[in-house]
């Protein structure tokens, strides 16, 4: 691919999301224009490190099962495809993208989160190709190694996916082991899916979540009531894994929650605040007991006058 003329190419590594990810959120984006830096000249710097924000975006959209959000970054009609080796034959399926989204409006679906260990881009005027080396998780779980292959087309002067196909790895068992840091970050992750009941499903079945001196939420239903409260209150709701503290009395989950406050009676500021779950993890790696603690005061403050002001 190196030798392909006319075209820009860029590798970008992006291991570090494991080793930088929770711990170091902040220091994600700089990481990246680094390492684009060192591979591609500056002014082709924006157009790849934006093709990387796009499929990111995509992937956090499928991950978390999100239709509505999916559908803002592919075209109608789109492609896709991928293959598997199965009982000594490789397999290949291929769908509609329409039937994928019938596929995650089940409800009996689960979020995962998709980590990029590599990226190579291709970018011809207004069309891209990429392909995205990645490990698929669920609930802190590392499971196969799928290696993307997407087309994007520019439409309107955004980036639209055209199709996606990728092949399907069985990964050695030492390491598909439970990892907390990876649990953490796609639990962050199904706080902004839109789906009360992903966030459950990091509770076991008789968790509870107490945020502040609030009554705790006991089960699942409880919770995904909870986290429905406030999918409500800010539909564009994100909630970042800033980092994860071991405490004697259990594991310290650090966010940075940000959004808009929808509530008719409000004033659709927007939030940007920042707390910690005290976690006590169960011998399945579910979360068993979760004490939330951020500062009310300076979030209604921020309700009332924005983050600025």
């Amino acid at each position: 691919m190196t030798n392909i003329p006319g075209n820009n190419i860029i590798s970008i590594l992006t291991f570090s999301f494991l080793i930088f990810g929770c711990q170091f959120n902040a220091n994600k984006p700089k990481i990246i224009e680094q390492t684009a830096s060192e591979k591609i000249s500056s002014e082709l710097n924006e157009d790849h490190k934006e093709i990387v924000d796009f499929v990111e975006k995509l992937l956090f959209a499928a991950g978390n099962k999100n239709v509505n959000a999916m559908k803002e970054l592919i075209l109608e009609g789109a492609i896709v495809g991928n293959t598997s080796f199965n009982d000594s034959l490789w397999t290949t399926n291929q769908w509609a993208v329409e039937e994928i989204y019938d596929i995650y409006q089940n409800a009996q679906s689960k979020p995962y989160l998709e980590i990029v260990d590599d990226y190579e881009i291709i970018v011809t005027d207004r069309m891209a190709l990429v392909k995205a080396d990645a490990v698929i998780s669920q609930f802190g779980v590392p499971g196969k190694r799928e290696i993307n292959h997407i087309t994007l087309i520019k439409s309107n002067g955004e980036w639209k996916l055209f199709s996606i196909a990728w092949s399907v790895h069985e990964q050695p068992k030492q390491k598909l082991k439970f990892d907390i840091n990876i649990f953490a970050e796609g639990y962050a992750q199904v706080w902004g899916s839109k789906r009360p009941e992903f966030v459950a499903m990091f509770f076991e079945d008789d968790g509870v979540l107490q945020i502040n001196d609030g009554e705790p939420a006991l089960g699942r239903n409880a919770i995904s009531k909870v986290a429905q409260s406030f999918m409500t209150k800010f539909p564009d709701l994100k909630v970042s894994c800033d980092s994860l503290v071991h405490k004697p009395n259990g594991i310290e989950f650090h966010w940075t929650l940000t959004g808009t406050d929808a509530d008719p009676s409000g004033k659709n500021h927007k939030v940007k605040v920042s707390g910690f779950e005290l976690w006590t993890m169960s011998e399945k790696n579910l979360i068993k007991d979760s004490k939330g603690t951020f500062s009310s005061e300076e979030y209604n403050r921020q309700l009332k006058f924005g983050i600025n002001n």
